[in-house]
């Protein structure tokens, strides 16, 4: 097998200051091989990616590929030589074009004397997306006009385009809907038969378990086994990934459905041109309301304009009898929303932990009107405890946190606020498994406690592991609900999604 081998890890070491993140790793890769790598966040899985990709340079330990020493200076260098990376985060820019963002860097090539020749880039770049089945971007749309997954796919693309041997993937599936992730499946299908390697970074075990030949376990930054196919066993790499067996139930373990006839939310003749199109609902005490369809469903600007973060052009949002206008009167009556899109959304990225959990729990913090240091640190500290946020101190800055802990601040805020409605749009997208169960395990209690929840989400195994009630959207509408069944299968609902 050596002569399949086509990169060598031996020994990597890595510090950020005073934290390891990587502790004498050997990871070799094959030719034709998909490789999940997997662990809790902080591992130092992305640590790792970003190392062969070219991001990270100084690192003890050494790189084999093809057979020589092997130290890319940049990403680009990378690429260049066969290696090519989708970032787990934003790897786009804003204020150009998709064919600028696919071609960034390369621009020289053209044009002649400092003029682009937009005919050429734009037919190059629309062959890069015809490449990999994207029809609806097209090479001159503005990428600020176009959302989270449909930003990936232009990410996705760029890589795929330059052809590279090793294709790494670091938590890409969690910012795609099912039709992105079946182009993503493809392209990963595609690599292996024509004997390339790919790294798939994921924390959904069920992709892991189906699309991977092998497996390799980190945790805390150290190696813990390598896994063939032959040892996937879904409890068994749990206890790998956490350092032992994880307590209590994952998701639901009842099949009761039934909740309050107590009506907390309504939604009435909802519509908003080119995404909602006459939706009601109803949203009752202690219930858990899922929301599924394909991306462009509407799914997602239901729970925004739902929040008041958009408005519709018809219909409105009620809480016992109070119309939601926008976030302030939302907040004021006891809504929450978790966004999708966390970086642009739900955090300031440029603000500390501390600034971003207490942001939506002032009022409840304040004394007299007053805001006293030690109250707001001792709210913060208990939300960080509880999401076990890792980080230096609640005075780092959410741009320097891994995504799943960005994702957990993200959670922490209005569960500290203690609201009693929240929209969780795709809540666990990059969490570990671990504190996904933790989450679960929370919504579930606060369930019980009277507290309601819409859970918008394209984990179907995580709808129909958690939710009473199951609301499908197709083309802006609902058009299909399912009650809580242990018999109900993810076969049953994707009839109706597609």
């Amino acid at each position: 097998m050596k002569e399949k081998i086509i990169l060598e890890a031996i020994g990597i070491k890595k510090r950020f200051g005073e934290t390891v993140a990587l502790q004498g790793v050997d990871i070799n890769l094959y030719r034709g091989e998909i490789r999940g790598l997997v662990g809790e966040n902080g591992s130092g899985k992305s640590t790792f990616s970003s190392i062969i990709a070219g991001i990270q340079k100084s690192f003890k330990g050494e790189l084999i590929y093809k057979g020589k020493p092997y130290l890319p200076s940049n990403m680009v260098e990378a690429l260049q030589n066969g290696i090519g990376m989708i970032v787990q985060e934003k790897g786009t820019i804003q204020n150009v074009t998709v064919a600028e963002n696919i071609f960034l860097g390369e621009l020289n090539k053209y044009g002649r004397f400092g003029l682009l020749n937009k005919k050429e880039l734009y037919n190059k770049a629309n062959q890069a997306l015809d490449n990999i089945g994207i029809t609806n971007i097209r090479a001159d749309d503005m990428i600020q006009n176009l959302n989270m997954q449909n930003r990936k796919l232009i990410e996705i693309a760029k890589v795929v385009f330059k052809n590279p041997d090793i294709l790494v993937i670091d938590e890409t599936s969690t910012a795609l809907s099912y039709e992105g992730r079946q182009i993503l499946y493809k392209i990963i299908e595609d690599f292996k038969s024509r004997d390339k390697s790919v790294v798939l970074i994921s924390h959904d075990l069920d992709e892991l378990i189906e699309k991977c030949d092998t497996l390799t376990v980190l945790r805390d930054g150290k190696l813990i086994k390598h896994l063939n196919k032959a040892e996937f066993e879904e409890d068994y790499i749990k206890q790998l990934l956490v350092g032992r067996e994880l307590e209590g139930d994952y998701y639901r373990s009842d099949y009761n459905h039934e909740v309050s006839s107590e009506v907390v939310l309504k939604v009435e003749n909802l519509n908003k041109e080119n995404d909602l199109n006459g939706v009601n609902l109803d949203l009752h005490k202690g219930e858990i309301l899922g929301i599924g369809g394909l991306s462009h469903c509407g799914m997602h600007t239901l729970g925004k304009v739902i929040f008041g973060f958009e408005n519709a052009e018809e219909g409105h949002v009620s809480i016992q009898g109070t119309k939601i206008i926008d976030e302030k009167t939302a907040m004021k009556a006891g809504l929450g929303y978790v966004s999708k899109d966390r970086d642009h959304e739900a955090l300031s990225l440029n603000s500390s932990i501390r600034e971003n959990i207490s942001i939506v729990g002032l009022d409840i913090i304040k004394k007299h009107n007053l805001i006293f240091s030690k109250h707001e640190k001792a709210y913060v500290k208990e939300q960080v405890d509880i999401f076990n946020i890792k980080a230096q101190s609640m005075e780092q800055y959410v741009s320097g946190l891994s995504g799943g802990n960005k994702q957990k601040v993200v959670f922490a805020k209005w569960m500290g606020r203690n609201s009693d409605i929240l929209v969780l749009d795709c809540p666990t997208r990059g969490v570990d498994i671990g504190v996904k169960q933790a989450m679960y395990q929370l919504i579930i209690k606060l369930k019980n406690e009277g507290k309601s929840f819409i859970l918008i989400s394209e984990e179907l195994s995580e709808l129909t592991g958690l939710v009473d009630r199951l609301l499908i959207m197709k083309d802006g509408k609902i058009t299909k609900e399912f009650f809580r069944d242990k018999e109900l299968s993810e076969s049953d609902i994707i009839n109706y999604m597609i």
